[in-house]
């Protein structure tokens, strides 16, 4: 299949193959969208609908599609020091112990449910590089292109995105799929990727990827 071209944000083209292309969909679990956690609610769950299309996109370019969860032992074991002084993992809430393995919460959206063949990788950090085997699971795959979505922009996905960068994956991140409990940290989020020459990559928003996709060279 030839490359796919999306046109994003600040007249910037970002080119990518879905044979070397994988979607992170960040920590789109289920505590997160539940009442009690944030302000904004009913804006992060906006995003579910434009996710799972753009979920659906990735899976018929047969591109990766990699699940994240911020998720820590039931003994809390991995929690680090300064973690325990933030106090919200572990906490009771309305799905259980939040951000802990195996509680209700942890469990992701219907709208990102894996399939049997998707990986899923447990984080015990906001970056989902960060003591995984996400690097090495890129690179034994050829994977060199990342699209990003989920929550919370300014948080997880941009944590991720800069550990992303750092170790020279091409990087989009789909504005529309993601969100934070504030509006403002989400717009600021986005700003600080343009930011310098577009440091962190390329934003587009999930209309950008569908009419890339589906108006993508046709092989001769």
């Amino acid at each position: 299949m030839s490359k796919i071209s999306i046109q994003c944000r600040g007249d910037r083209i970002y080119r990518f193959s879905p044979a070397h292309t994988a979607l992170l969909a960040i920590d789109l679990q289920k505590e997160f969208f539940v009442e009690g956690v944030g302000e904004c609610l009913d804006e992060m769950r906006s995003i579910l609908p434009r996710v799972a299309r753009l979920i659906a996109l990735a899976r018929e370019l047969e591109c990766q599609v990699i699940h994240t969860r911020e998720s820590y032992k039931p003994d809390l074991s991995d929690v680090s020091a300064y973690r325990k002084s933030l106090d919200y993992v572990g906490k009771p809430r309305q799905l259980g112990r939040f951000c802990v393995h195996g509680e209700p919460g942890n469990e992701f959206v219907e709208e990102a449910q894996p399939i049997p063949d998707e990986t899923v990788i447990d984080k015990a950090s906001f970056g989902a590089f960060y003591n995984t085997e996400l690097d090495d699971l890129l690179r034994r795959s050829s994977v060199d292109h990342i699209i990003m979505c989920g929550i919370t922009t300014q948080c997880c996905v941009h944590s991720t995105l800069r550990e992303a960068v750092d170790r020279g994956y091409w990087c989009l991140t789909v504005a529309d799929c993601c969100a934070a409990l504030d509006r403002g940290m989400h717009d600021a989020a986005l700003d600080i990727i343009a930011g310098e020459g577009h440091l962190f990559g390329w934003v587009a928003d999930l209309q950008d990827v569908d009419r890339g996709i589906s108006s993508m060279e046709k092989p001769c």
